[in-house]
């Protein structure tokens, strides 16, 4: 029997992916997956598409979204089984694309006052959705020869800490959570290692933010060393949360990530989405 796998952080054309809703959905099935995620920045714009063509390519579609919240580096919380009908959702959605807007306007700024020429006109044709952010800039630099390769552009000037990094968030890390709960789903705290704090801190963020009605912790994701999968489900177990896993798939706007298979000894099995599924999905489309 052969074994079935997942992958439940995916990003579409409607974000910062390079593939519409439908043909990830459908890279995803030849690549052989039984269960995905549909789960854009700030955004569930592709959520349906992908659905309707899971159902009929027979894969599962788990709506979801990545929810970017306040801190001092870069924290995202996951929502999985999402209405994605859900007016609140909507209403905050619209609030958080205002903030994206304003911190879009920070980061050229400061590329520009780096000596970049480099208007917010050129980076949105970069874009195919109405959101665009830090991996369209780091698209653009890449386009106009400033740099050499997406990770030079990140490494060197979009991450945070570095110089044209913008850091405006719309929520808090407690209202992401509120809100994917709010609208029916599962909140998960996306890849721990990018908040960039020391274990005991991480410890202490964790504890805080289930206390706040966090689901669970990332436990596969594609930058993870054996030792941190070890670590992270570690603490899942150790705080009573669930683990969700993902590669982090754009497409051609992260070239070195492959679907399901992250940096191509990854593996997320069935089971992880199976408890995520059984848990909070319901029939919302």
């Amino acid at each position: 029997m052969n074994t079935k796998y997942a992958d439940l952080h995916l990003h579409t054309t409607c974000s910062d992916g390079s593939m519409t809703p439908t043909e990830l959905v459908r890279h995803a099935c030849e690549a052989g997956l039984s269960v995905i995620a549909v789960t854009d920045h700030d955004c569930v714009d592709g959520v349906e598409e992908a659905v309707l063509e899971g159902k009929r390519l027979g894969i599962t579609v788990i709506p979801g979204i990545e929810i970017s919240v306040a801190s001092a580096t870069e924290t995202h919380i996951l929502g999985y089984g999402i209405d994605i009908h859900s007016k609140l959702l909507s209403d905050r959605l619209r609030d958080i694309k205002e903030v994206r807007c304003e911190r879009n306007r920070d980061m050229c700024q400061k590329l520009c006052d780096l000596g970049f020429e480099i208007t917010l006109d050129e980076v949105k044709k970069n874009a195919t959705g109405d959101l665009f952010g830090s991996t369209h800039f780091a698209a653009t630099l890449l386009k106009k020869g400033y740099v050499s390769s997406m990770k030079e552009a990140f490494d060197k000037y979009l991450a945070a800490g570095r110089p044209a990094h913008a850091q405006a968030q719309c929520l808090s890390p407690e209202e992401g959570i509120e809100l994917i709960k709010r609208a029916g789903g599962g909140a998960f705290l996306a890849h721990p290692h990018l908040i960039r704090v020391d274990d005991s801190t991480l410890r202490s963020f964790i504890v805080r933010l289930r206390d706040a009605g966090l689901d669970g912790i990332e436990g596969y994701y594609t930058d993870y060393t054996p030792e941190m999968e070890e670590k992270f489900r570690g603490m899942a177990e150790e705080f009573g949360l669930m683990i969700s896993g993902g590669t982090d798939f754009h497409g051609s706007m992260k070239p070195h990530i492959s679907i399901g298979r992250g940096l191509g000894n990854m593996r997320i099995p069935c089971s992880v989405a199976d408890a995520i599924t059984n848990k909070f999905e319901k029939i919302y489309l």
